[in-house]
């Protein structure tokens, strides 16, 4: 702490707003404010404390690890005023999806293959960052992301495709819109519905609607669904050298929420399929200079999160069950 400064602790439960353990800091009092402007944050007065309390615990969770020996690091983003139930409400799938793939489809080859993969190097073949907002659409977002990417790499031309139409309409496939779903069904759904319309075409909305599909729009095929087989991580390590991007799905824990840099490994998260609660696009892989392999990660939670939208968590090791459940489409011209 600088010299002359407070030293200064509010006991809000003197106001009788609130009863708050533990006490704030002034300065991190003012460090809430700072964060609010920062995202445009308006609470009522007796809001204004209960989110004051559970940004101090999160901020002080934040420092904690950062001053410890990891190989990731945590910052505030716009989930800091969120406790780790409300987060994983907000932007989670509500209940976790079994998405066992006992025998894929994905065939691999021996390689050898490149140390260090990227696709948003090879060409204009990766969407930018998008944002699921509230709703527990990330499963939209590893397909769309993912979809994308093949369907570029095939036809030189990088469209954006919609989230909110399998939202809408991709029921039937054992998906539930912002109650989520599974890449592998929705491929299943655009492979049987004949296809998926634009976002421009099919807009955005973060919450659930009616179906309004116009087959005469769609713009985007698949011919068939390769599923690579649960827990085989050289399996996704081959498509994504070889072939292109692959959805996957992980557990998110709440020492995830934070994350800023860094490779992300946890001993919180689960490896099995039944526990996934998150879907993402796998871009690429590397490794460390101290050799510690990761994944390159695309992310659906906006560019202030993270790595401006995307992490990179541990390689080789099924990481939260990252291997679990990954897969891809075939395009269909």
């Amino acid at each position: 702490m600088a010299p002359g400064a407070f030293v200064c602790f509010i006991s809000l439960s003197v106001l009788g707003l609130v009863n708050l353990t533990p006490l704030v800091l002034l300065e991190e009092e003012y460090r809430f404010k700072e964060w609010m402007s920062e995202h445009n944050k308006v609470y009522e007065i007796e809001e204004y404390y209960h989110r004051l309390q559970i940004f101090t615990e999160n901020k002080r969770n934040i420092d904690r690890h950062n001053a410890g020996n990891h190989s990731f690091t945590m910052g505030l983003n716009q989930f800091s005023d969120m406790t780790s139930e409300e987060f994983r409400k907000s932007v989670l799938l509500t209940e976790p999806q079994n998405c066992s793939a006992t025998k894929g489809s994905h065939v691999s080859r021996n390689g050898p293959y490149p140390e260090f993969v990227d696709w948003r190097k090879r060409g204009n073949f990766v969407s930018p960052v998008k944002n699921q907002g509230h709703c527990g659409s990330c499963w939209t977002f590893s397909t769309t992301g993912c979809l994308e990417s093949v369907t570029a790499i095939a036809t030189g031309k990088l469209l954006l495709l919609s989230e909110q139409q399998l939202i809408d309409c991709a029921q039937d496939f054992n998906n539930h819109g912002c109650m989520g779903g599974l890449p592998s069904q929705a491929f299943e759904y655009i492979k049987y519905n004949n296809g998926l319309m634009t976002e421009d075409d099919y807009p955005y909305k973060g919450h659930d609607d009616t179906c309004h599909f116009k087959s005469t729009l769609a713009a985007a095929f698949v011919k068939d669904v390769v599923n690579i087989t649960s827990y085989d991580e050289n399996g996704m390590v081959d498509a994504v050298a070889r072939l292109n991007p692959v959805s996957f799905g992980y557990q998110v824990t709440a020492d995830f929420m934070h994350y800023k840099e860094g490779v992300y490994t946890s001993t919180r998260c689960k490896n099995t399929t039944d526990m996934v609660n998150h879907a993402v696009l796998a871009v690429g892989y590397g490794a460390t200079e101290n050799g510690m392999p990761y994944w390159i990660v695309k992310n659906s939670w906006g560019t202030a999160w993270g790595m401006e939208g995307y992490f990179l968590i541990e390689r080789g090791k099924n990481m939260c069950g990252l291997a679990a459940c990954s897969s891809y489409p075939l395009p269909l011209f």
